[in-house]
């Protein structure tokens, strides 16, 4: 009897180590076949569903294709081990909004409910070819426009750390089941934060990539004209250290893109901390950063400076209009109304839906109503639009020149934790820390920073400038060795 007890224990403490390991730690034992494909596999997709009925980050599985992609892994590597992709057997998790062949592809839009995905994005078309197999896809904010990811096709999203509270949009479904262990790494798509956003929220890694690097062919909604380098494709994982390897994979023009440019990715690995310079921002003169955040901050600039690197603290004022500025350029950029996207090419009645949502009987959520509805006020458009995209490209030109080209700097991501469901319906505004970032066209990395008091994440962005996403990487992968990095949840 102590024997099986025995075994059953130790087969536990084999599946925790699995779900606690980067997918590159995964992929070389795969390869060496201390662990095969399908043992991997196994191990996320029991997490899945364990966790899953509490958060609903996963909202389409297809768990059986992934069995028998996971038992061909296994079967090629026996073959020959050579010319194997960087994510060979690995398993992977897909934002609904990208195509993943077989699979739903609704952007959390009723309308669009049945949609199935003919083929793949070209994001999950390159993590596919580089070994990665897709478990199924994650929850997202309607249309992929705000930090709920709940809509009325797939319901709610919870956070892993606290089930009250959100995991962040619109990839929240990615940011909640790579932050509660069951997915090592996960394919989101940012033009806000949607990327870093849930990494903060829930305890995860999150790169938003310089924009242009990646292509975001395959998703819907797709961006327009200069908005194609203000969305961004981009990892949430739960090491370090798979950052730069998935950017790697899925970075480069794909010939639709039209805005998708080569770039030279550079080696987090050949990054010296000590020729660093660091530029830390506390807050952006708007939205006051909570203490412990503040205090988190610090102590990362604190620790870099113990590293060699040159910090110092700065004040950028052209920060302190990040949201209407972000607005003003995303709203220039693009062609198609958001009201037009909801009633799929033709606008919906604002008003009209907004009588209907009081009633429980509109098909679309408060924060997409408001959206539409905020789109039409004068705020971003005429000749204070066009003041407002004058001063985004002089603010793109400070930040860089106060970043440099040998530097990163030190930013909040959200002016405090996860907060409760419902609340960033009254404090929109709190985004403009992740939003401007996207207007800049600058890359950036959330890290994690362990946990509060109360046991929910902690974190900080990391901001370079253009093509040096692996300056950002880098120190991403300093602060994960000084910190602690992601913290699986209770």
């Amino acid at each position: 009897m102590l024997s099986r007890w025995l075994g059953v224990w130790c087969l536990f403490v084999a599946m925790d180590d699995l779900l606690s390991r980067s997918a590159i730690q995964l992929a070389d034992l795969i390869r060496r076949g201390e662990v095969s494909s399908l043992e991997v596999v196994e191990a996320h997709i029991a997490a899945i569903e364990r966790c899953n009925p509490r958060i609903n980050a996963v909202v389409a599985t297809r768990f059986e294709v992934a069995r028998a992609e996971a038992q061909a892994a296994d079967q090629q590597l026996g073959r020959s081990a050579e010319g194997l992709g960087v994510f060979h057997g690995v398993p992977c998790t897909i934002k609904e909004s990208f195509a993943l062949e077989g699979m739903p592809n609704t952007a959390g839009l009723v309308t669009r409910q049945g949609r199935v995905a003919d083929e793949d994005a070209t994001a999950v078309a390159r993590l596919r070819a580089a070994g990665a197999i897709p478990l199924g896809v994650t929850n997202v904010s309607e249309l992929c426009m705000w930090l709920e990811s709940s809509n009325r096709v797939y319901g709610r999203t919870a956070n892993p750390y606290d089930a009250a509270r959100i995991p962040g949009g619109s990839s929240g479904g990615e940011g909640a089941i790579v932050g509660a262990g069951a997915s090592p790494i996960g394919l989101g798509a940012d033009i806000g934060g949607s990327i870093r956003l849930p990494a903060f929220f829930c305890g995860a890694f999150g790169h938003k990539p310089t924009g242009g690097m990646v292509p975001g062919t395959g998703q819907f909604p797709i961006a327009e004209n200069d908005a194609l380098r203000y969305m961004t494709t981009g990892p949430i994982v739960r090491r370090a250290e798979d950052l730069h390897p998935f950017l790697k994979v899925i970075a480069g023009p794909d010939g639709i893109d039209p805005e998708c440019r080569d770039f030279d990715l550079g080696d987090p690995a050949g990054v010296a901390i000590d020729h660093l310079s660091v530029v830390y921002v506390a807050d952006n003169g708007v939205t006051p950063v909570s203490a412990e955040l503040r205090a988190a901050h610090r102590r990362c600039a604190d620790h870099l400076d113990c590293c060699g690197a040159r910090v110092r603290e700065a004040q950028i004022p052209g920060l302190r209009r990040s949201f209407e500025i972000w607005g003003a350029m995303l709203g220039a950029a693009s062609d198609t109304k958001f009201s037009e996207l909801l009633g799929e090419g033709e606008a919906i009645g604002v008003a009209r839906e907004l009588a209907r949502w009081v009633f429980g009987r509109s098909p679309h959520t408060l924060a997409a109503l408001g959206l539409a509805a905020v789109e039409k006020m004068p705020l971003f458009h005429g000749r204070r639009g066009a003041a407002l995209v004058a001063a985004g490209e002089q603010l793109q030109q400070d930040l860089e020149a106060v970043i440099g080209a040998a530097g990163v700097m030190l930013f909040p991501v959200y002016p405090e934790v996860a907060p409760r469901h419902h609340v960033p319906l009254l404090r929109p505004h709190a985004a403009a820390y992740t939003a401007i970032i996207n207007v800049m066209e600058l890359p950036s990395t959330q890290v994690p920073l362990g946990l509060n008091e109360n046991g929910l994440p902690l974190g900080v962005q990391v901001v370079g400038a253009r093509g040096n996403d692996h300056l950002t990487i880098a120190v991403a992968a300093e602060l994960e060795h000084a910190f602690g990095g992601w913290v699986p949840p209770p």
